[in-house]
């Protein structure tokens, strides 16, 4: 699993990429001796709060400021609603401000668009998962988001599970083979995941023993196909691949159990926000 302390090294780097040699413009306006001043940070849409970790880390690095949380990590906030509020020098605000902004807008948007897809699965007992399309560098707390806005975590690494996909299936010569390796390789622990592409796939990965597969791209008819071989097999069901609004509404009706969107972090682009003293 993705250590979440170890993710926040990044910030670091984004406060040197923001600040390589100083603020020439704070530091040529304020000298060593200030008076504290006060900040809030606003959204100026709804969304679903994350990135306080973040926030965190960047206090350690200006221990001047001081940070208070009006909508916590997950909370609901709406237009105009202020997040947090900072006191203390307001150099140190201003050459926070664009990194912690940075963040908080990226991983809030993550948190907000995951929230929107759990919703309209609620009452069914299907988990939307993320993917390991992320940002570089950014994972562990893009995953973090994610759990934030009510979603649960897929892989964090190459490390945390099998997953058979197109291109192990072609190295290996077939699915069957491929499971074969893999059910040989690791602990008996490790659940063996398969992707397939239609009907004759999924027979062949449940012929080979699979634990469960990734129905990608595939029709509503094929899934609900797919879902009656559990009358005779218990395996796991993991759909991707296109998965719209429209889409989620028929798949609730489906004894499915989980929906992977890449979508909810590659694409959820930013949450308007402000920070004014």
């Amino acid at each position: 699993m993705l250590d979440l302390d170890h993710g926040l090294d990044i910030v670091e780097l984004a406060l040197a990429e923001d600040m390589p040699a100083g603020d020439v413009t704070t530091d040529s306006i304020f000298t060593s001796r200030w008076e504290p001043v006060t900040a809030s940070l606003k959204t100026r849409e709804r969304c679903v709060v994350a990135g306080y970790p973040v926030v965190d880390r960047i206090c350690d690095h200006f221990p001047d400021m001081e940070i208070e949380a009006i909508i916590e990590d997950g909370g609901h906030a709406h237009p105009d609603d202020v997040l947090l509020t900072i006191t203390g020098n307001p150099a140190s605000i201003l050459k926070a401000e664009r990194t912690m902004l940075n963040f908080l807008q990226r991983l809030s948007a993550i948190a907000t668009r995951t929230n929107d897809v759990v919703k309209m699965l609620a009452g069914s007992d299907i988990r939307l998962l993320d993917t390991r399309k992320t940002a570089p560098g950014m994972r562990a707390l893009e995953k973090f988001a994610v759990r934030m806005g009510g979603g649960h975590n897929h892989r964090g690494s190459l490390s945390d599970g099998v997953l058979i996909k197109e291109n192990h299936i072609r190295a290996a010569g077939s699915i069957t083979e491929a499971v074969s390796r893999c059910k040989k390789a690791v602990s008996h622990l490790i659940r063996v995941e398969v992707e397939v592409t239609n009907l004759a796939e999924l027979d062949e990965a449940l012929a080979a023993g699979t634990d469960g597969v990734l129905l990608d791209n595939m029709s509503i008819d094929d899934m609900r196909a797919a879902c009656e071989r559990k009358d005779t097999h218990d395996f796991f069901i993991e759909v991707s691949g296109g998965i719209t609004a429209d889409r989620i509404n028929e798949l609730k009706t489906l004894p499915i159990d989980f929906i992977s969107m890449g979508a909810i972090t590659h694409s959820a682009g930013i949450i308007d926000m402000t920070l004014l003293f």
